[in-house]
């Protein structure tokens, strides 16, 4: 095996390359604080001095730095990546950035056998440590075969997701559950303070909870957002599921109003839940 480079050695990138560290064919690391290299070259990794130098041995080379910027300067700029990296090396972005620059950096490498790939990765610093990332891989079929065994390193969950661009694309959809529920969360929070809730408590009892149940990700197992027929599997499940989240939004709702807390989010929710569960359309047993 030839050895593979990890460039980005910071809060989620040094975790994940140290994955690595017993990789059969080495470890190549780069990254602008030559401290950040020194934990990694004194267990057996080499360090290098710039990109085009981590391109002239590594097969596999993971990106994991702050925007798009910073990729494109890496990757295209003056002793990037594409400058020295020969036919055959996988180039994989790590960091979140657009899913137009995934795309754009993959056209740039056609010609050069050189594949782009974008594998955004989700589950933070304490999934990066323990190992279990999940990460989502825009690739060609070959790109994904050749970077998958290093990626299931330091994830646990390696998805492919399409060509170079769909792993971006996936990860801003995640993110947007992500901080949409932290938005509600607050929300949330602002209702049961004005009821009087110690608000830490209520946490525990949301974290509990969500382990139990997989919270919002719990009802993302369909392949379409279309609506349900009624003879579909699913269809007495989600009418449940609707059945219930109505009535306690409405509930919620009340209790803001005699509060006086605005609850936005939760009006909203009110009026489209069913619409986003694929069960808008009442049967007659249903009411309306």
């Amino acid at each position: 095996m030839k050895p593979v480079g990890f460039i980005g050695l910071g809060q989620m990138g040094a975790p994940m390359a140290r994955t690595l560290l017993d990789w059969p064919g080495g470890l190549v690391v780069h990254d602008s604080r030559q401290e950040a290299m020194l934990p990694f070259t004194e267990q057996g990794a080499k360090a290098a001095g710039t990109a085009e130098e981590v391109a002239r041995s590594a097969e596999v080379i993971s990106i994991m730095v702050l925007d798009d910027q910073q990729v494109e300067q890496l990757v295209a700029g003056p002793r990037g990546l594409l400058d020295t990296a020969a036919p055959g090396t996988v180039i994989a972005v790590h960091s979140t950035i657009s899913d137009t620059t995934a795309q754009r950096l993959a056209e740039t490498a056609k010609g050069t056998g050189v594949e782009i790939v974008d594998a955004p990765v989700s589950g933070g610093a304490g999934g990066a440590a323990q190992g279990r990332l999940a990460t989502m891989v825009g690739a060609s079929e070959a790109a994904f075969a050749r970077c998958e065994e290093p990626f299931r390193r330091w994830a646990e969950l390696v998805v492919h997701t399409g060509e170079p661009g769909s792993g971006t694309r996936a990860k801003l959809a995640r993110n947007l559950l992500h901080f949409v529920a932290f938005t509600a969360a607050a929300e949330a929070q602002r209702l049961a303070e004005a009821a009087g809730i110690d608000l830490v408590d209520l946490g525990k009892v949301v974290r509990h909870s969500d382990s139990v149940t997989g919270g919002p990700g719990a009802i993302m197992l369909r392949s379409s957002t279309a609506a349900l027929a009624p003879d579909d599997d699913w269809y007495p499940i989600l009418t449940h599921v609707r059945d219930l989240g109505e009535k306690d939004l409405r509930l919620a709702l009340d209790l803001g109003t005699r509060l006086g807390v605005e609850l936005p989010l939760a009006g909203y929710a009110l009026e489209h839940f069913a619409e986003g569960l694929g069960v808008a359309e009442r049967t007659e047993e249903g009411t309306r």
